[in-house]
């Protein structure tokens, strides 16, 4: 394939980005900053601009590679970490939240919503810009029926997205404590790399959100197999990094004996 399609992949990611802040910018000129609305408003658009980018970097594996895929990644994650504020763009740092005594069981809940809202939606726009067709690799994807990436059993799968959550969840707890420079491109590195290591098997997704947006309904697996690995088998891993990530044997690994002294 033609550098110019990955070009093109590249603007529609960036264009993705700078809509995005845009909505965000008016959003706080225009919504209410007191209540739950402009946490939701906040979340839909991560949600969103998240989705949208990753509906192009399925693209960019599939006629690039994965080295292509995992630098762009990278790039946007490192982006959306500086960006995004409070939202997350996923439920499971919700369910955290609830564990920790951070908020309510309703916001938990209110906030994936506006999630999968803003990210299965995004899809339209997407779908749009493919059928343009401004890139060759864009030729039919736009009413193309999706396939699962899971290669694996669904219980496999879902250990393998629970085991890599759980480790992203850790490690990003633990550049949290230890604040060591450039912890955003850390965080990023480590997320990207446990991506790339689970691509081949479940897709190395470790958002609900985001795996349902683009393969709900898909051809390989089922609805429930789909929960299964993506909702259960994530979700768990990362309340799972709750209570271990509290385990004084866990925190002197991570640590270390000093930086638990000091706390």
């Amino acid at each position: 394939m033609s550098m110019a399609s990955l070009g093109v992949s590249g603007i529609f990611m960036v264009g993705c980005c700078v809509v995005a802040q845009i909505a965000r910018l008016l959003s706080r000129r225009l919504v209410t900053r007191e209540g739950i609305v402009p946490i939701l408003v906040n979340e839909a658009i991560a949600a969103a601009e998240l989705c949208a980018c990753c509906f192009e970097l399925i693209i960019v594996a599939d006629n690039f590679g994965v080295a292509a895929y995992a630098v762009c990644l990278f790039v946007l994650t490192v982006w959306w970490g500086k960006v995004w504020g409070d939202a997350s763009a996923c439920p499971y740092t919700h369910m955290e939240d609830v564990l920790e005594g951070r908020t309510s069981f309703k916001e938990m809940a209110l906030r994936t919503w506006a999630e999968l809202m803003g990210g299965c939606c995004v899809y339209r726009i997407v779908q749009v810009f493919w059928w343009l067709e401004f890139a060759e690799t864009h030729k039919g994807r736009a009413f193309e029926s999706c396939s699962a990436d899971l290669q694996v059993s669904p219980y496999l799968g879902a250990v393998i997205e629970g085991v890599a959550t759980l480790l992203c969840r850790l490690a990003s707890k633990t550049l949290s404590d230890k604040e060591p420079k450039f912890a955003s491109y850390i965080d990023s590195f480590i997320g990207t790399s446990l991506v790339v290591a689970a691509f081949n098997f479940s897709g190395g997704y470790f958002n609900p959100v985001l795996a349902t947006a683009l393969k709900w309904g898909c051809r390989g697996h089922t609805n429930f197999e789909h929960i299964i690995v993506y909702w259960i088998g994530a979700c768990v891993g990362a309340v799972l990094s709750v209570p271990i990530y509290k385990l004084p044997i866990v925190r002197r690994f991570l640590l270390g004996e000093e930086k638990i002294k000091q706390a």
